[in-house]
């Protein structure tokens, strides 16, 4: 058995960690850093049976922990719930948690609902609007994934996890400005960062950088998106204002579907062993429900 299942062992009957951070302090004191996944609800049955057949393969890396995403204005909020409560009874789990279009007994009942699935942390964040109603944001009673922080420290004891943006957020003027948002969201009572989709290891060193300049200490965990479909990723990249490095886009220009998702996946692969020799604590990684890329990844950077 591994130092690290031994130390988890003596924290918890089950071997697994009780939070992000205690999982994230262990990886620590091993001089390693930690491996989780992100899973989305699915739309229909099959998408289902492909959503856990893959999550079955990928737990068999026996990542620290996981998380499931949460649509904004609780759109998926059901299904994200059941899927929660099920993977919660195997490894710890990070319920993501939004504010656009709820009110604060909404997001109390799904606190609720978290504590009692034996869910001891959350990712909370505003949220985009859905795209046919752009104007939730004018209605509500919490306008900010701030807001929606404050509301989880006053209800619960759920370990607190907030969104950071390498790249600036869409709205926000500055990295300053976002950089003071996450101090603002720690002294609230958040404990853990984690990151939108990125590409290259200077953004992240520069989110880090600001973040630390602004009085915030909380761990940053970059979340990393495989290119093992360019062009899906290029669309999403796009969507989120994430720049993508122009010699990969060259690179990827004129290149055959089989080719692109090479050169895809040897920069992701790239990119992750990169991070991690920056310093950062972990990865986090999007699988899209898919266990393929996300396995070249954590088996490409050595944490799998």
């Amino acid at each position: 058995m591994s130092d690290y299942r031994l130390l988890r062992q003596a924290n918890q009957a089950d071997g697994t960690a009780a939070s992000v951070i205690e999982a994230l302090q262990t990886r620590a004191s091993l001089n390693q850093q930690t491996l989780s996944f992100e899973f989305f609800p699915p739309k229909d049955d099959e998408a289902a049976a492909a959503l856990w057949k893959h999550y079955e393969t990928l737990i068999e890396a026996e990542p620290d922990f996981v998380s499931v995403t949460y649509g904004a204005g609780g759109s998926s909020r059901e299904t994200s719930l059941a899927v929660v409560d099920r993977m919660a009874k195997d490894v710890l789990t990070v319920g993501h948690l939004t504010c656009v279009g709820a009110t604060a007994e909404s997001s109390r009942e799904t606190i609720k609902h978290f504590e009692q699935a034996g869910v001891s942390s959350i990712l909370a964040l505003r949220g985009d609007p859905p795209l046919n109603d752009p104007q939730v944001l004018a209605v509500g009673e919490m306008k900010t994934a701030l807001d929606l922080v404050q509301l989880a420290k006053s209800v619960s004891s759920l370990e607190i996890g907030v969104a950071a943006f390498p790249e600036v957020h869409p709205e926000s003027p500055s990295m300053q400005h976002d950089a003071e948002v996450l101090r603002l969201k720690q002294d609230a009572g958040a404990t853990f960062a984690m990151t939108q989709l990125f590409f290259s290891v200077e953004a992240y060193l520069r989110l880090v950088s600001a973040a630390e300049s602004a009085g915030s200490v909380m761990p940053i965990v970059p979340g990393l998106m495989p290119i093992s479909n360019a062009a899906k990723v290029l669309r999403m990249a796009q969507m989120s204002g994430a720049d993508v490095p122009r010699e990969l886009l060259e690179k990827l220009e004129n290149a055959s579907e089989s080719d692109a998702r090479v050169i895809g996946m040897d920069y992701s692969v790239r990119l992750a062993n990169d991070l991690l020799q920056a310093g950062a604590p972990g990865l986090h990684i999007f699988t899209l429900n898919y266990s393929k890329a996300a396995l070249e990844v954590a088996r490409g950077c050595g944490l799998a």
